[in-house]
This record gives structure tokens, sequence and C-alpha cells, in this order.
């Protein structure tokens, strides 16, 4: 348990002065479910393992608002976006594996793509807030315009549409807990067309965390994966914003590199 606590530890900050991106991230929603590892195992690159959890692996999707800033462009974009995730370990470091990124900003989905090899896809989105004295209610709304990485028609059915609001008290992750073992990951990974892995560190505070409820309309996000969502309902998790940098990828390969 040590050892695993450890690997979902937020890292000591490392120099500022070689960081990628800054980025804040604000009404983040993760949805959660559990799935059998086996059905995620042609999806993942096979020098990665997937993590469990009592068992089971876990498939999320998690729509946000972001705002980024590249370091080398002096300029800040802001844009929704959801993503698609499982969660893997390399050796000895455990992260995030995206299954597939969606954005509705031309120059973040591109600059994904080259830089961090991520499967990023372009979107047309929106993301309203309602904001009163008694809570916060997001509706998002994502449909793939993209059709890439070989998914052909069946990728422009990739969408979500959501109603979701926090509901009790902010808390952080108790360390062991299923929430901290989603949630408290602050390592990606990313694989090029060789199959040559790489990893990425990020590094924000511990996630404040709210119980959530929310109304999915339309979910069809696993459709071009060829993965069934569960029928359990998801788990929820609210965060109302952090802000976070990243560096470049560091690739395990010494064949590869960016």
């Amino acid at each position: 348990m040590d050892a695993l606590m450890e690997r979902h530890t937020a890292p000591i900050l490392p120099s500022r002065d070689n960081f990628a991106v800054e980025m804040c991230w604000r009404n983040l929603l993760f949805c959660h479910w559990p799935i059998r590892a086996e059905a995620l195992r042609r999806l993942i690159p096979p020098p990665l393992e997937i993590e469990t959890f009592d068992g089971w692996a876990w498939i999320g999707i998690v729509p946000f608002h972001l705002t980024i800033r590249y370091r080398r462009i002096p300029l800040a974009i802001s844009f929704p976006e959801v993503n698609v995730r499982t969660y893997v370990r390399h050796r000895d470091k455990s992260g995030v594996w995206f299954l597939s990124l969606h954005a509705e900003s031309r120059l973040a989905v591109n600059v994904a793509r080259w830089r961090y090899q991520l499967p990023y896809h372009l979107a047309k989105m929106s993301m309203h807030t309602r904001q009163s004295a008694e809570a916060t209610a997001i509706h998002f709304e994502s449909r793939r315009r993209s059709k890439r990485l070989g998914h052909g028609r069946a990728a422009s059915k990739a969408a979500l549409k959501i109603d979701y609001h926090p509901t009790g008290n902010q808390f952080t992750a108790e360390p062991g807990s299923l929430e901290h073992w989603l949630i408290e990951r602050y390592q990606l990974f990313a694989a090029d067309r060789h199959g040559n892995i790489a990893s990425g560190r990020i590094h924000h505070p511990p996630w404040q965390l709210q119980t959530a409820e929310a109304e999915i309309a339309i979910n069809s996000m696993l459709h071009p994966l060829g993965v069934t969502t569960p029928d359990t309902p998801p788990l929820l998790h609210f965060s109302r914003n952090v802000n976070c940098v990243a560096w470049k990828l560091r690739w395990t390969d010494s064949a590869a590199g960016v």
C-alpha cells in the first residue's frame, strides 16, 4: 500500500524554468465507470500495464473548461474540452492514458498531436455555466468533427450532452481511497506510431472535490473506441478549478524523441 500511495502523491515541484505549458482547469466533472481490464487491453500499448482497483479497471469521461498558455507562445487560449481516459502503469510509474481528447481549438489540437502525441480531435462544443447563491450548474455539449486516427465514420458519433452540478462540501481525497486513486494523478503517458512510450509530468495542488449529480442526455464518447459504457451509474466528482504546470515529454526509448 505504501508504494501505491507513493505513486499517487503530488510530486515535488520541479524547476519552473523548463515547463512547457501553464493551464487552468475549471468546472470539471469526473465521470468514472468500472470496467474489465480485458475490454481495454487492445487500446493500450503493450509496454503499459492497465491498473486496477479492487480488481477493476476504470474508464473516465471528463468535461471541463481549459485556459492554456504555451511557454514559447505569448498567448493564452480558452476553450471547452472533454477527455476519455483510463489508468496505467509503466515500470514503477502510474499515470493517465488518454483514449481520446476533444477540443474546440484547432491550435490546441494541432500542438497536442504534434508535441505530445495525444489523440486529440476537433469538436463542436459549448459550455454554459449558471451561477446562483445555491449552486453552480453546467450545461456541456460536444460532437466530434475529426475523423482521424482510422476511426472512419464512427468517429463523428463521439458526442456528449450533459448537465451537472456539485453537491456537498469540498474535500480532498484520502490516500488509499478510490477517489484518490482515480483523481490524484500527476503523470500522463503517450506513444508514437512506433510504439515508443513517453511520460509527461504535471504539477498542481491536490484536487478540491465535491460530490456531484448529472443528467446525461447523450453519451457516445466510447463508440469510436468499440467500448460500451457500463450500465452502472457513474461515480461523479466535481472540482471548481485547479492551476497546473506541465513539462515536455520524456521518452523511455532512447531511439525516440521530440
